[in-house]
């Protein structure tokens, strides 16, 4: 494909991906109300009783719910948006490979709602417990509705996303372009790149940055061993001699025909 079919296609792949959010959208807004409710279950319980959040703007909770169906259409549509993301990287795959695009996507969808709901059922509970520890009679929490939101959500979304290391590791590892090894060598620089990472997403306290830099480094190492098992295995030394010597062994061998007319 040229640059300019690449880009055609990189075209229709963000057209029907929007459309599917939309579509997402739309279908998660009647529920908004009751989504961004189940949303608040991990803070309420943490609160002290009668606290409540608070918004300052008028507008404001209008605009969170829109983002809470925006958000909840996100998953909702995510194997359909999954899919064209491997469909558009499947034209330069064998075509082997590109027979593992659906089964691929399917799994992308389920790993991003699987970090999503770790996040949710996991996370929420003692990050909000470990903030709301720091009230005292003279001081007491009031969250603000949209910061609240702008959190959750961001949390949600980034465990979402790095839950599909392992399935990028089998990936790239299956095309050979990582190899278990190499990712052995740059662990130390995948740590520090891993606590980059979770400082930038979360918020600028330590306690949140190491409740999701240790998930992703025990999801690390769950990619070494993904690409161990199913990387492409390159042949050895021996095995590339081997390949020669029979190489130049059918080169060397007479022709029939021609021996007989030597006889």
């Amino acid at each position: 494909m040229t640059l300019l079919d690449h880009l055609s296609e990189l075209r229709v792949r963000l057209v029907r991906s929007l459309i599917a959010l939309a579509v997402g959208f739309f279908a998660c807004y009647g529920f908004a109300e009751q989504l961004f409710n189940y949303l608040m279950i991990p803070l309420t319980r943490a609160l002290p009783a009668g606290a409540k959040l608070i918004y300052t703007a008028l507008p404001e909770a209008f605009f969170v719910y829109m983002q809470v169906a925006l958000v909840a259409g996100a998953f909702l549509a995510s194997p359909y948006l999954f899919y064209q993301i491997w469909s558009f990287i499947a034209p330069g795959l064998y075509d082997e490979e590109k027979r593992h695009v659906i089964p691929i996507a399917g799994a992308s969808a389920l790993f991003f709602v699987a970090g999503a709901a770790f996040c949710y059922f996991q996370v929420f509970p003692y990050a909000f417990e470990f903030f709301v520890g720091f009230a005292t009679d003279t001081i007491a929490p009031m969250p603000k509705l949209d910061e609240y939101l702008g959190f959750t959500l961001k949390m949600l979304l980034a465990f979402g996303l790095i839950f599909e290391m392992p399935l990028f590791a089998f990936f790239l590892s299956r095309l050979g372009i990582v190899t278990a090894q190499g990712m052995r060598k740059t662990r130390k620089y995948a740590i520090l790149g891993i606590f980059v990472v979770a400082a930038i997403l979360t918020p600028p306290d330590v306690f949140s940055q190491m409740m999701m830099a240790a998930p992703m480094l025990v999801l690390y190492e769950i990619s070494i061993l993904v690409a161990a098992t199913f990387g492409k295995k390159k042949r050895s030394a021996e095995d590339d001699d081997a390949a020669e010597e029979a190489e130049s062994g059918e080169g060397d061998k007479p022709d029939p025909d021609t021996a007989m007319q030597g006889d």
